[in-house]
């Protein structure tokens, strides 16, 4: 016997305004079984191929301290640099910047409720290289 994720779920202030941005950020759905409605007490939304959702649940206490799992993130289409300003267009805020003039690295950004992620290079630019 094994078990797979659900879903991630997120300790958050606003339900509402995370999962709202994580929606845009990753092209994500309201669950067709859970569909999102202002007042709700969690948020959803789930991915077009089946995997993990992403659930968003309000908590009392703020963030306190760096994330101890984050994700990266690929474009689909583009380059990493044009998904660092759409991101940013959005919500994101910027928390660091490891590209390399050789254009390898990675920018590290937060959600707006300050959880870290990293904007890797597209797969087109990792196999130009």
């Amino acid at each position: 016997m094994t078990s797979r994720i659900r879903h991630l779920t997120f300790d958050c202030t606003d339900a509402w305004v995370l999962g709202s941005f994580w929606k845009q950020a990753l092209g994500y759905t309201d669950d067709p079984q859970n569909p999102n409605e202002p007042g709700d007490a969690e948020y959803v939304i789930v991915p077009g191929d089946g995997g993990p959702g992403l659930l968003f649940v309000p908590v009392p206490e703020g963030k306190s301290a760096k994330n101890r799992i984050h994700f990266d993130v690929v474009p689909q289409t583009g380059t990493r640099d044009e998904e660092v300003e759409r991101l940013l267009s959005v919500g994101a805020t910027q928390v660091g910047d490891h590209r390399k003039p050789d254009g390898t690295g990675w920018v590290v950004l937060a959600d707006p409720e300050g959880n870290e992620f990293c904007v890797e290079r597209s797969r087109a630019e990792r196999s130009a290289v």
